[in-house]
């Protein structure tokens, strides 16, 4: 009878030659990917804990009765460190990103995938922490400078999935040996789609500085946003497809 398995050349020769070191590349290849997306996950996760505990602090001091728009003054000492701490907290994220991509857009994409898990775990961790949001609507502070953003908590959780899903489909490219490019118009579109989103955050910035309740949210203003990020991804991505096949 035909067996299958003694008489294959490849097995034949893995007996003859030893393993294939074509194969133990492949396979060390495959294991250093695998560690670096382990680090980066733990990294982002225990970052975004770093991150959640911070707030426990500020608002046990400026919100001891639970947090909520308009929101309270806070002492100018206060205000300097916790602009520096977010600035210090992109600058790590992104060195994260520099350490584990050894190309401009592994580095690129490494600091997508770990600024959206970042993002996303922070909300976890203020859930099982402060037990807050309450959902996924609650408003909160996203970012300071130059302004302060303000908007629900669904929002930078959806950008933080594309941001984790985008980054991943460019490491899939970047990682099989293949370069990845966006083309020029999928720029223009991601362009388009920062300014729309980061106007939903900063259109009613005064009210915030002005300790007022700012008016309601455009979600429509935000949705169209991510629609220009989602056409982005479909003209990047969809070309590689095409190439590869």
């Amino acid at each position: 009878m035909y067996n299958r398995n003694s008489s294959s050349p490849h097995r034949n020769l893995l007996g003859v030659f030893g393993e294939s070191p074509y194969i133990r590349i492949v396979t060390s290849h495959r294991a250093d990917i695998r560690a670096l997306v382990r680090g980066i996950v733990l990294f982002s996760v225990a970052f975004a804990f770093v991150e959640s505990s911070v707030v426990l602090y500020l608002r046990e001091l400026y919100y001891p009765h639970g947090f909520s728009f308009p929101l309270s003054p806070i002492e100018p000492r206060h205000l300097i460190v916790e602009v520096c701490r977010e600035l210090a907290t992109i600058l790590m994220l992104i060195g994260a990103g520099w350490i584990a991509g050894t190309t401009p857009w592994q580095k690129t994409a490494w600091f997508m995938v770990s600024f959206g898990l970042w993002d996303i775990f922070y909300y976890v961790w203020l859930k099982i922490i402060l037990d807050w949001p309450s959902s996924m609507f609650d408003w909160d502070v996203l970012f300071l400078v130059p302004v302060p953003w303000i908007g629900p908590v669904l929002a930078p959780v959806l950008i933080s999935i594309i941001l984790v899903t985008a980054g991943w489909l460019i490491l899939r490219i970047e990682l099989s040996g293949r370069r990845f490019s966006a083309p020029q118009i999928a720029w223009w579109l991601a362009g388009l789609g920062t300014v729309v989103i980061l106007y939903s955050f900063t259109s009613d910035f005064r009210a915030t500085l002005e300790f007022q309740m700012p008016q309601p949210y455009n979600y429509w203003l935000f949705a169209s946003g991510v629609a220009v990020y989602a056409a982005a991804m479909i003209a990047s991505f969809r070309r590689k497809e095409e190439n590869a096949g």
